[in-house]
């Protein structure tokens, strides 16, 4: 069945094409809200909830503003930050007003990674950082977007992305050194 006729079955309550739209995008948006929420249950709430919404408003879905899928993240995205609003798990709000004292982060320690391990690791890090993060990094958010979005400051979305880079990177050092250690002890065994 082609994307177009999926809709149109869709705006007509039609089950088999609601289940063909939520079968080709049940993965991608499922990706989206475990990066966003603290567990698997509280992303499979959110992909459930945000599918509802999705079949809802889909008369609102206008192919000439972008893709479907495009749409459908967005409205998935809103899903999980309505979410996590309404579980009061958003940032506090932590100002900085002056960022000379911040290094830099290199990035380049998150290269050899899996996707399934830096899935892992984000999505320990705080609430506050791992939303900031997923909107700057992975959805292409600006900062001021992402302040407009989530109503803080620029400087506090500037900060809980540093700081949600600082964590990663010192996680990521962490299993790089035991694992370091491990292949050192395996070999003085040899």
């Amino acid at each position: 069945m082609r994307e177009d006729q999926i809709i149109r079955g869709c705006l007509k309550g039609k089950y088999d094409c609601q289940r063909a739209l939520y079968d080709l995008h049940r993965v991608s948006m499922f990706m989206l809200c475990i990066r966003y929420m603290p567990t698997r249950e509280d992303a499979e709430d959110v992909l459930q909830e945000g599918f509802i919404k999705i079949y809802r408003d889909l008369h609102q879905y206008n192919p000439e503003r972008g893709t479907l899928h495009a749409w459908m993240r967005r409205v998935m995205l809103n899903t999980a930050l309505q979410h996590l609003r309404a579980k009061k798990h958003l940032i506090s709000p932590l100002e900085i007003e002056n960022f000379a004292d911040l290094h830099p982060v290199n990035d380049d320690v998150f290269s050899d990674m899996t996707a399934k391990e830096l899935t892992a690791l984000i999505q320990q890090l705080p609430t506050g950082y791992r939303v900031v993060f997923n909107m700057y990094v992975v959805e292409g958010y600006s900062h001021q977007e992402i302040a407009g979005e989530l109503e803080i400051s620029i400087n506090t979305s500037k900060s809980q992305l540093f700081k949600a880079k600082a964590m990663l990177r010192k996680q990521v050092k962490q299993i790089f050194a035991t694992a370091d250690a491990e292949y050192e002890n395996t070999e003085l065994q040899r």
